[in-house]
């Protein structure tokens, strides 16, 4: 049973685990936090961090929003007050070019005018300060979920399927043996079957945002990954789209 260690912050409280959970649901996952409060922000990453998130952070509210934009993020914790854009024009001007990414708001205030105001915006969830990481770790999860359809631990397309809680693989009834980076690389295209994504994208969500743009990194994972799911007549499940990126398809040819 893991330990936890309670952090007083002066407007938050946060508990981190001592050690991982290896195989978690969660584990890969890209989060951006947008808190300007830079104490609570450090906690609430350690946290993260802790639980398998992979976590960016950002203590400016228009420099959050850039981030929110260009990056593909899991999900969003934004602090409702920051400086420069506010935490709620984040997620109406995100819901208005159609980003569905899902965002928990946090709050220091309990007033009922405001989370109802930041659920019309758009938002997916909201979480009242002082608050524990684990509680947090619950909300993104339950969101994510949402997101993704999932209503458990596995994905499935075709006879491929991933359980995101052991982190195995199988296919036709056969194990096919992954390492951690192709099976992050695997569930973050089955999440979306039918949506391209850029080389760029999947080094972002899968290596992270520090990576030579030059690097023939996703070329070589997705050629390892189609030898190891594809055998015999076995349709290949991963497609190549000429001068933009790979996607898995949605249902076997």
């Amino acid at each position: 049973m893991a330990f936890f260690h309670l952090f007083p912050l002066r407007n938050c409280h946060v508990k981190t685990a001592d050690a991982t959970r290896p195989g978690d649901i969660l584990t890969g996952m890209r989060i951006l936090v947008v808190e300007d409060e830079k104490q609570i922000a450090g906690f609430v990453r350690k946290g993260l961090e802790e639980q398998g998130f992979k976590v960016d952070i950002s203590h400016n509210g228009d420099e959050g929003y850039e981030l929110a934009k260009s990056r593909p993020y899991d999900v969003l914790v934004l602090d409702i007050m920051l400086p420069g854009r506010d935490g709620l024009s984040i997620v109406n001007n995100l819901r208005k070019q159609r980003n569905p990414v899902p965002v928990i708001l946090l709050t220091a205030r309990s007033e009922l005018d405001e989370r109802v105001e930041g659920l019309d915006a758009g938002a997916d969830d909201y979480l009242t300060k002082p608050f524990f990481v684990e509680e947090l770790v619950a909300r993104i999860r339950a969101v994510a979920r949402r997101r993704d359809g999932e209503s458990g631990n596995k994905v499935q397309i075709a006879d491929l399927q991933l359980d995101l809680l052991s982190r195995e693989a199988e296919r036709g009834g056969r194990t096919i043996k992954l390492t951690a980076r192709e099976f992050d690389l695997l569930a973050y295209l089955m999440r979306s079957p039918g949506r391209v994504y850029t080389r760029t994208q999947i080094l972002e969500h899968v290596w992270g945002f520090n990576f030579d743009p030059n690097t023939n990194l996703v070329d070589v994972h997705i050629q390892r990954l189609r030898k190891k799911i594809t055998a015999g007549d076995e349709a290949s499940l991963i497609e190549t789209v000429r001068g933009v990126g790979y996607r898995m398809v949605k249902e076997e040819a």
